[in-house]
């Protein structure tokens, strides 16, 4: 296998997309008469996979984490059946390659790509990385996941890929550089000049442990691509924006900025079909997990797109075939913790999945267990979009899928004005009057109930509050149990760190719940779903 490893700026790596603007690039876009009237290229992409190199079953209902409530685009899958995988992503690039030939493909990645699994954490990433060598990706975006490791590590993976990490719009305090090198890739096919541009997310420093992002700063990805816009004008025939900001930041990127061909898109988990074009600038994006593979063919002709079309690889077990080296490195990979990943926790009789943007009903059993255990009146959890559905037998690492974190649990008291300013801030993230500031999703939690009313303005948005059935009081203390996360101020939550008698147990939330599902048997539908009321 050829080794990628770039040195930005002095190599020129090799790509091909689109351009919808010929004027902005005629001196780029000169074709000779033994050119091909009509040129084409497969971008192979995908995103948010989250560490997952395990196949899943599906559900109809919401197999992983924002499939079963996405406000702007919700997709389900079709079917209840065994799907993706690494060896079944890797057979489908592949066999796309094979068809297509090596100088009409690229690959990519559009970040959240190495942790929120159990080996993942117990390699601290490596394990995808080297998986993702072996099918030699030629770039990834970092997303805000990417650090959940620290930035040292994060480093040392960079080190270890045979491709090149990078994000535009993160740049190092003490150099005012972007991280790890050149803003922006350019890569050669079919002698077409592409610029990749690859975006992080912007709220990065709101959805994890700020100390693992030390010396970083996040800039929005739209002045980014306007601060690169210019060189990438000059030397590329065709730009592409490999995007960790989300579907409708994308959308924004697209109406506000003139001069970017293909937004390859990632955060939001979005499968876009057809391909969204906005002015001349289209956008796609590859669902998550690693349950799809994208596949984004552009025509060309006369330097201007003629064509673009989307074809989404579901990843079905009886449609794909694995790659045999692929399998055989994840078996590796697993035999030295497979005790730990396989070690039986409990048994799901029914589907216990995770919402993002209304109610979640696994995260409801993690904060009712966290009531029960540590005696207090509530319980919250913050809205994430990561996991997969537990369903049959639960194993541990089932259940670090939908947990990978180490946060603590905390205990606190907070008065009932403190509650509802914490819900009127959730609303607030996933409805704000930016898109910018969109950050998370609902907050998660257990003996309150409300009605959250998206049409009325933002800060009155939460109505007929009550805890355990009475009517909140706004003065009066409440017990809470939660975890390290939201005292830190995870997706713009400020109310715990004001909260009284605190109480830091320093036991590691993902361990508690571990122990308390092996208690039980059984793990069943948790009886006070139905405790937020949502208008749309």
């Amino acid at each position: 296998m050829k080794k990628r490893k770039l040195v930005l700026g002095s190599l020129l790596l090799g790509l091909l997309i689109t351009s919808c603007d010929s004027s902005k690039k005629s001196a780029n876009n000169s074709t000779s008469a033994a050119e091909p009237a009509v040129r084409s290229i497969s971008i192979l992409h995908t995103n948010d996979m989250h560490g997952s190199y395990m196949p899943f079953t599906t559900t109809t209902d919401n197999a992983t984490a924002q499939t079963g409530d996405s406000i702007d685009n919700l997709v389900r899958f079709d079917r209840a059946e065994e799907i993706g995988g690494f060896a079944w992503l890797a057979g489908a690039i592949k066999s796309v390659r094979e068809k297509r030939g090596e100088d009409m493909v690229i690959l990519l990645d559009g970040g959240d790509t190495f942790s929120d699994d159990q080996l993942g954490n117990l390699t601290k990433g490596e394990a995808m990385i080297k998986l993702m060598n072996l099918v030699d990706y030629d770039l990834m975006a970092l997303g805000n996941h990417d650090f959940d490791y620290g930035l040292e590590q994060t480093r040392n993976l960079e080190q270890l890929a045979n491709f090149p990490m990078r994000a535009a719009n993160i740049k190092e305090e003490d150099t005012n550089k972007p991280i790890f090198g050149e803003a922006y890739v350019i890569i050669e096919k079919q002698g077409l000049k592409i610029g990749l541009l690859p975006l992080s997310y912007r709220n990065t420093p709101l959805t994890g442990n700020p100390a693992n992002i030390k010396g970083l700063r996040f800039e929005t990805g739209i002045n980014a691509i306007r601060e690169q816009l210019p060189k990438l004008e000059e030397e590329a025939d065709l730009i592409v924006v490999l995007s960790h900001e989300g579907m409708a930041v994308d959308k924004l990127i697209a109406e506000e900025v003139e001069g970017v061909d293909l937004i390859v898109g990632a955060h939001s988990h979005d499968v876009i079909y057809p391909p969204m074009k906005i002015k001349d600038t289209y956008i796609v994006q590859a669902l998550s997990d690693a349950s799809v593979l994208g596949e984004t063919t552009v025509s060309l002709e006369e330097g201007k797109i003629s064509n673009v079309e989307a074809n989404y690889h579901y990843l079905w077990h009886d449609e794909v075939e694995p790659d045999p080296e692929v399998k055989e490195l994840i078996s590796q990979l697993r035999s030295e913790y497979r005790s730990k990943l396989e070690e039986k926790v409990t048994v799901a009789d029914t589907i216990i999945g995770r919402q993002y943007k209304s109610e979640s009903p696994f995260d409801k059993v993690v904060n009712n267990l966290m009531r029960e255990n540590y005696d207090t009146e509530v319980a919250f959890m913050p809205g994430v979009g990561y996991g997969i559905s537990l369903q049959d037998e639960v194993k541990s690492e089932d259940v670090y899928k939908l947990l990978p974190h180490p946060a603590k649990i905390i205990t606190l008291e907070l008065s009932g004005e403190q509650i509802k300013a914490t819900l009127e801030q959730s609303a607030a993230n996933i409805n704000p009057k930016d898109k910018l500031k969109t950050v998370g999703g609902l907050i998660q939690t257990s003996g309150i109930s409300y009605e959250l009313d998206f049409t009325k303005p933002i800060g009155q948005r939460i109505s007929d509050l009550k805890v355990n059935g009475q009517e909140i009081e706004p003065s009066r203390s409440y017990t809470v149990a939660t975890h390290s996360g939201m005292l830190n101020g995870i997706h713009n939550y400020t109310e715990f760190k004001k909260g009284k008698n605190l109480e830091k147990t320093g036991k590691p939330l993902n361990e508690f719940i571990v122990e308390q599902l092996k208690k039980n048997e059984v793990l069943s539908f948790p009886e006070n779903m139905g405790e937020v009321m949502i208008v749309q």
